[in-house]
Parts: C-alpha cells; structure tokens; sequence
C-alpha cells in the first residue's frame, strides 16, 4: 500500500520558526502541510478540517508541552488513532522515550535530515492507512456476520414455528397456545435467573435459547392419530396412553437432531428435548413419562409445565370452560410441592400480573373476552 500517489495532511506543530520552515519545505512536495507554534494551537488545528493524518509535534512547544498535547489527542476517540511522530534535540533522548509511553508512534531527533523525515512520515502514514483498512474491513465482516447471523437465527425460528404448527395446527382451539407459553417461560425464567438453584442453568443466554425452545414443547402430537387428539371429549384409559406417548416422540424426534451435530452440542435442542419429554412430570413423581421428581426434572421441564398448566386452566376447550386468572393462580398455587417445583411458584406469584396480560394480548377463540381478568 503506497502513500506516494496520495496527498496526506501533516500538521507540524515546534517552538522554532525556522524548524517550520525546514520541515515544511521537506514535506510540502509531498503532502498538505499545516503548522503550529504552541500547543494550544495544535489543538485547535486537529479540530479543523480536513484533520490531519499524522502529527509531528515538538516535546517542549509553549502552553501545553508536547507530552500534552498526545496525551489529550490519545485520550479523544477522534484523534486516538493519528500518528504522533516527536521531535526532539539529540540531546533528549529521555524525553523521546517518554513520548512513546505516551501513545507516540516514533521520535525523530533535531536537527532533522530530510530522507529521515520523509521515511518515518511515509512509514507511519502506512501503517495508520493499513489499520484503518483492516478496521474497516472488520466492520464490513462483522455487519456481514450479522446479518448472516440474523437470517441464520430468522430461518430458525420460521422452521421451529413450522414444526410446531405441525402438531398445534390440527388443535384449532389453541392458535395463539405456542406464542402465549413462550412468553410464559420466558418471564418465568428471568424472574428465576439469579436465584441459586437455577442461576447455573438460565445464565448467559440460555433463556433466550429455552423460550426458543418452547415451540416444540408438543411436536410429538404429530404422532397421535387424529381421532385421539381431536376427540372432543374425554379419553378412554388407553387413549390417553397413547396421548402420553407425544413426549416420547417428540424427544426422540429432536434427538435425532442432537445426534445428527455430534460434538457441536446445541443448548436449544437440549432444552427443546427436554421441554418435550419433561412437561408432564409432577414435582411429585406422579407425572409421565418416566414419573421423575423433585430436581430429577429437567428446570426446562418445570418451567414449561406451569405454563403449560396455567394456559391450559385459562383457556376454553370442548371439555370445559375457561377458568378466571384469579381462580387459575389459587389452582396452582394449591399443586405447589405436589405438581410444580415450590421455588418455580414462587417465581410465577411474583409475575402472575404478566401472565395474565400475555394471556390477554394473545387471546384466541379459546379465551372469552374478560375470562383472564
């Protein structure tokens, strides 16, 4: 990369007139030249456009020494990245060394010998045009990654609604169910992020990888003939066993998955596994499919089923009425120790209110008007 076809702006900033007059007849073939006598002048000059691209800066100018003037223009993003090259006599060498502690790019003694001028102004120009380069072209692959990024995560999240719709669309009375347990398990989790037994499990972003997770929370009903699940009333004893059956293929189903990135491991398909195959388990050991209790349940499985149970009280089914937010948080409250983690209960007492207003932004056919109040 070569300055020599560019005309850059040096602003040379020295006590000594003559000096000016030296070092400006050096570069002025070569590149704008801008010059100050004092440091609160060299100041004033970088706030000028255009500001120059490097600055050859006397250690000992009137007002503000040279040592300074780097460190104000270091000190300002601005100006943090022109080339400070000093100048100073032969004889102070010590004041050389200190300017370069200071953020100074190279030190350059007097009097000075043009070819050295020249070379050091060129060599520096160089460099600072480089870095810019590779700061631009890092901008430029991080916006790419980004975007990227974006439509990598937006392709995912189409694909993961897709898969639920194929199970949660043969249920007409649960349209908004998907978006409203999301939401569920999303504030559920925050108001549980900083407590000790769930802190390890729901940092980083592993919330915003569970709620993403939830969808598939009932992707296995892809397997249950739709004379079971669409049955508009209650199920026989070994219909409902066959509904049990849903957790089990929708694990196994995003197991498949799992196994498919080998060691790339995914906290969303763990956590969609999980919720899938857990959301049914009680607290106390009396749930399906494996009848787990207590912390043997995966947290994403605990979480998912008090949202599950809570959007399932809440809304209308062919079987029963919807029951009124008030009426459902008594209800659970009631099955804590006994169906839900009694820490996950008191989470969910602490954000009842949002619960209630997720279930009324997204109501469906399935949630009378005022039946969440």
């Amino acid at each position: 990369m070569s300055m020599a076809t560019t005309r850059k702006t040096i602003l040379v900033v020295d006590r000594s007139a003559d000096d000016l007059r030296v070092i400006d007849a050096i570069l002025t073939d070569h590149h704008r030249v801008r010059t100050a006598q004092t440091g609160g002048g060299a100041l004033a000059e970088m706030r000028v456009p255009p500001r120059p691209d490097l600055v050859l800066l006397d250690v000992m100018v009137p007002e503000i020494d040279g040592y300074e003037v780097c460190r104000r223009l270091k000190a300002d993003p601005a100006t943090a990245d022109v080339p400070v090259i000093f100048l100073t006599a032969a004889t102070e060498a010590a004041c050389g060394v200190r300017g370069l502690a200071l953020g100074g790019a190279d030190v350059v003694t007097k009097p000075v010998e043009p070819p050295v001028v020249l070379a050091r102004v060129g060599t520096h120009l160089e460099l600072s045009e480089a870095r810019r380069f590779m700061h631009d072209q890092i901008a430029l692959l991080d916006r790419l990654v980004a975007e990227r990024t974006a439509d990598l995560v937006a392709t995912q999240d189409a694909t993961i609604y897709a898969m639920a719709s194929l199970a949660e669309t043969r249920d007409h009375e649960t349209a908004h169910h998907v978006r409203r347990t999301q939401l569920y398990v999303k504030v559920l989790a925050e108001a549980l992020r900083d407590h000790p037994r769930f802190r390890d499990t729901l940092g980083g972003t592993a919330i915003e990888q569970l709620a993403k997770s939830v969808p598939l929370h009932d992707i296995g009903k892809v397997g249950i003939p739709d004379h079971i699940l669409r049955k508009p009333g209650r199920l026989s004893a070994d219909e409902y066993a066959w509904m049990q059956r849903h957790t089990r293929i929708g694990r196994d189903a995003i197991a498949v998955a799992e196994r498919a990135l080998g060691d790339r491991r995914s906290s969303f398909l763990r956590f969609g596994r999980e919720v899938a195959q857990s959301h049914h388990e009680r607290w106390d050991g009396t749930g399906y499919p494996e009848g787990l209790s207590g912390d043997r349940i995966p947290v994403a499985g605990r979480l998912m089923a008090l949202a599950d149970n809570y959007d399932a009280l809440i809304s209308r089914r062919v079987y029963k009425p919807a029951i009124p937010h008030d009426k459902v948080v008594e209800m659970i409250t009631a099955q804590t120790g006994t169906a839900f983690d009694p820490d996950v209960v008191d989470a969910f007492l602490t954000v009842a209110d949002r619960f209630r207003e997720i279930a009324e932004r997204y109501a469906d056919e399935g949630l009378a008007d005022g039946d969440a109040s």
